[in-house]
């Protein structure tokens, strides 16, 4: 029985009951107290039938009392570099109870590699909206779209974004990130790719050759005498690069691209370049020099810290990680590493990209913006210089406080690094040619 019924017979009973006593009170010549009841009847009657009314009317509004609904959730994908710093900012963002459109607002952030996520967009894991709509959609899809679809993309480089973005434009025949506008990718923070050796190893080949470059580091590993013929210690033995895995760390693609903008003397690198035999047998000669490279793992400059020498001699790794694992590599070895930088600047900037489709609702794409700029916050940007990163703002000094730049400026870390010479995005074919050729020659 419905609320509305109930609600109806209780009034009608209540109205037959203080007729029965009208009458009963007229016969026995009491009129003042039939009048009392006649108008409490009365009452009783307008106010059983405003409740009937509002029960049965299907045009009647709603009470203004907002229903309870669970956190609008925004599902950050976050490379690993920046992972800590991302972490614990959405940590202190969640800490400030901010909410969005009344309801209370949540982020959750998932450390992903940035090129296991290209490849899951690539594949389409995350499930897209094919038809651009959540029209027709069950209770369950839509469930899985609210707990499982990613609201913002983190990847390591603004790059890996156009990729996945020409993807989905040609398979839904739009855009999923945007370049211009309010929810365009915007840089985080940013780390470049340095020259980390050991400070003994540093000495030899500067000696040796002058500036570490990527042709020294080529020479060294062709070196047929190894150490010895470079200067260096015998017991060190031959050369030995380290370069993070290709297919396990974005940074193994930035190397190879660094070592071809060196070779060709310029930022923008074709696949005609990448293909061409010359340069093929050139890099060859310098991958060759490569430790372990199935074994190797995503975290070459933590390794540096854990094996020492056994992990390999100094490359070309990303800034932050350097910066991070320098104590670890001082406290358990004798040899301090040192940072030089190239002439050809590789930089990842660490895009905050907010995904436009229809799978993510209005309000977890504005959530998703308040967290943007809780990142771009003066306190945030600080906090990610403690991690070793660079900041997006003109307001933050990599030298401001102790810093890990500070600390390690007596090992060749610079505050302020020329930009000019930054190297290019490579595209889509040309990274594909880069793996292929690594798996065929250095990986298998």
């Amino acid at each position: 029985m419905s609320l509305a019924l109930i609600i109806a017979i209780l009034a009608a009973g209540a109205i037959a009951l203080v007729v029965a006593i009208i009458l009963f009170a007229m016969a026995k010549g009491r009129r003042t107290q039939a009048v009392f009841l006649l108008i409490l009847g009365i009452v009783l009657l307008v106010v059983g039938a405003g409740l009937g009314w509002q029960q049965w009317s299907p045009n009647t509004a709603q009470p203004l009392v907002a229903t309870p609904k669970g956190p609008v959730q925004v599902r950050a994908l976050t490379a690993l570099p920046v992972e800590p710093w991302v972490r614990e900012a959405a940590r202190q963002f969640n800490a400030t109870n901010p909410t969005q459109d009344g309801q209370p607002v949540e982020v959750q952030v998932v450390a992903m590699d940035g090129l296991t996520a290209l490849g899951k967009f690539d594949r389409d894991d995350f499930g897209a909206l094919t038809g651009g709509s959540r029209e027709g959609l069950s209770a369950d899809e839509t469930q899985r779209l609210s707990t499982t679809f990613p609201t913002v993309w983190i990847p390591d480089s603004r790059y890996l974004v156009e990729l996945a973005n020409a993807a989905y434009k040609e398979r839904l025949g739009r855009d999923v990130f945007l370049t211009d506008g309010e929810y365009r990718a915007r840089p985080t923070a940013i780390s470049l790719f340095v020259w980390g050796l050991y400070g003994s190893r540093a000495d030899a080949l500067a000696k040796k050759f002058g500036d570490i470059n990527w042709q020294t580091i080529h020479d060294a590993a062709v070196a047929p005498g190894g150490w010895p013929e470079l200067g260096g210690d015998p017991g060190w033995g031959f050369f030995k690069l380290v370069v993070p895995n290709p297919r396990r760390n974005v940074g193994g693609l930035a190397a190879m691209i660094a070592a071809a903008g060196e070779y060709y003397d310029r930022t923008n690198i074709s696949t005609a370049d990448v293909t061409d035999p010359k340069f093929q047998a050139w890099l060859k000669e310098l991958m060759g020099s490569l430790t372990d490279v199935g074994g190797a793992s995503a975290y070459t400059a933590e390794d540096f810290a854990l094996f020492g020498y056994s992990a390999g001699d100094g490359g070309q790794l990303l800034e932050s990680d350097l910066l991070n694992n320098m104590e670890g590599i001082r406290t358990r070895w004798s040899d301090p590493l040192v940072i030089r930088y190239p002439k050809y600047v590789t930089w990842f900037d660490f895009p905050y990209s907010i995904w436009v489709g229809p799978e993510t609702t209005a309000a977890e794409k504005n959530a998703a913006l308040q967290f943007q700029q809780y990142l771009l916050s003066p306190e945030m940007q600080k906090l990610a210089v403690k991690e070793g990163l660079r900041p997006v703002t003109n307001d933050v000094n990599v030298t401001e406080g102790d810093t890990l730049f500070t600390k390690w400026a007596g090992q060749g870390v610079e505050a302020i690094v020329p930009r000019t010479t930054r190297m290019a995005s490579p595209s889509r074919d040309v990274l594909l040619a880069l793996l292929r050729w690594f798996d065929l020659n250095v990986g298998k």
